[in-house]
């Protein structure tokens, strides 16, 4: 098993998206607060950031790239 993928098929939401590449290990997003996070949300009206259609944290390269965007967010000037 890799460090980098993890799949929880007991999930009730595990079905919620493409369950055949689907990794679990950013349920969730540890970037979320982020608004230049690189994934594909929308704000909704009441201000909340919507991230409902966004694969980015569970993609093949989500990992490295969340991963890598908070390692940039770290780095001292």
């Amino acid at each position: 098993m890799s460090y980098r993928f993890f799949q929880n098929k007991e999930c009730a939401y595990f079905k919620c998206k493409d369950a055949e590449k689907l990794n679990c290990i950013f349920c969730y997003c540890p970037i979320y607060l982020y608004e230049d996070c690189g994934g594909n949300y929308i704000v909704l009206d009441n201000g909340v950031k919507d991230c409902s259609k966004c694969l980015l944290p569970h993609s093949d390269n989500g990992y490295d790239y969340i991963i890598q965007f908070i390692k940039n967010k770290n780095k001292k000037p």
